[in-house]
């Protein structure tokens, strides 16, 4: 069957995955009407095309940070790769250089952030980090990602606790005994009694404030990335505290059910923010009208997670690649048929809210 549509990825992996882990991937938390939000929010948003253009040539190139990449779709970090696709993470960071945009390597990867930088060395790479009890720990792996060539650290913060995901509890979802949280292989007492997600319970700290942005701050150079920020009111702290970049996010619906939709919070946050740092959002972009949409309303890249599993769990390192080249295309095609030559030419004038 030709692959035409993320949708298309989507149902191959249902297929194809264990129930365990397609739930794993798949789960939001509670009731998941925060995770279906995020899909539903982008129907409820019309385009507003202009015509007589000449749109013969187009142009999807962006930066993040100073970078340019091919167009504004990177993958963001989930977790456990190597459940979908032997290779795992390394396949995943290949198959972003190859489209030459950015990876936002998890935590939580079963392949160690060495592993990865040697599978891609040519590859744009983020690094998204957690703040542990142990503070050594996140210390020692941004000093490793630094070293390593990762260009910026992106601190999630919406996980002081593990959101509720009733199927990987009813499943009691484990990681199976030769897969390890590879950054953490050797570093971490593994637990018998006491796991949650491949390493210990508690060990998240959920005291994180604003302070351990200063912390972060002293231990490193890199730009810092506050991901899971979906108030006008956290924005404006996040750029009091001189980070360089946002990310609208709300877990892809797997922490806090009954927030917005990110396509929904993106606004206020790039009104309140006014240019001052990037904002970019992940969460419910399926199509390039959506990448579309997201940009128009000020997102400066998107990022994508769940799509990158089903193209993993499709074909490994080609299946991320197709993928994002779907997406790219789509893009591509929608921008075109807008109007928009090339990014910059992208604004809000495109977007019109459903009065449904």
């Amino acid at each position: 069957m030709a692959m035409v549509c993320l949708t298309d990825f989507e149902e191959y992996a249902k297929e194809h995955l264990s129930k365990a882990t397609w739930d794993y991937y798949a789960a939001g938390a509670d009731e998941c009407c925060t995770r279906d939000d995020n899909l539903l929010a982008y129907k409820r948003i019309r385009l507003r095309p202009r015509i007589l253009r000449d749109v013969s040539v187009s142009d999807t190139r962006t930066t993040v940070q100073g970078t340019e990449i091919s167009f504004p779709v990177g993958i963001a970090p989930t977790a456990f790769h190597c459940l979908a696709w032997h290779e795992g993470e390394m396949a995943t960071a290949r198959g972003t250089e190859a489209v030459n945009t950015c990876y936002i390597t998890s935590t939580y990867s079963t392949c160690s952030v060495e592993e990865i930088v040697a599978a891609a060395p040519n590859g744009y790479r983020w690094f998204q980090l957690y703040v542990y009890r142990d503070r050594k720990l996140s210390e020692s792996i941004v000093h490793r990602v630094e070293a390593l060539g990762y260009k910026a650290l992106v601190l999630t913060v919406d996980v002081p606790y593990t959101g509720k995901r009733r199927n990987d509890i009813r499943n009691q979802f484990k990681l199976p005994p030769h897969l390890k949280v590879k950054n953490f292989d050797g570093v971490i007492q593994e637990s018998a009694s006491s796991e949650e997600y491949g390493i210990p319970s508690n060990t998240l700290d959920p005291s994180i404030s604003w302070k351990d942005v200063y912390w972060l701050q002293s231990l490193t150079r890199l730009p810092i990335i506050i991901k899971g920020i979906l108030t006008k009111e956290d924005a404006e702290l996040a750029v009091e505290h001189g980070v360089q970049g946002i990310i609208v996010s709300n877990h892809g619906g797997r922490q806090l059910d009954g927030g917005p939709a990110t396509i929904d919070a993106l606004s206020e946050i790039v009104d309140t923010v006014q240019g001052r740092i990037e904002v970019y959002l992940d969460g419910g972009i399926r199509t390039g009208s959506d990448v579309l949409k997201a940009v128009a309303l000020g997102a400066k890249c998107v990022f994508i997670g769940r799509p990158a599993v089903w193209g993993l769990a499709y074909k490994g390192e080609e299946g991320v690649r197709e993928v994002l080249q779907i997406l790219n295309d789509e893009f591509r095609l929608s921008m075109a048929l807008s109007g928009c030559r090339n990014v910059a030419e992208i604004n809000r004038n495109l977007i019109q809210f459903s009065k449904l």
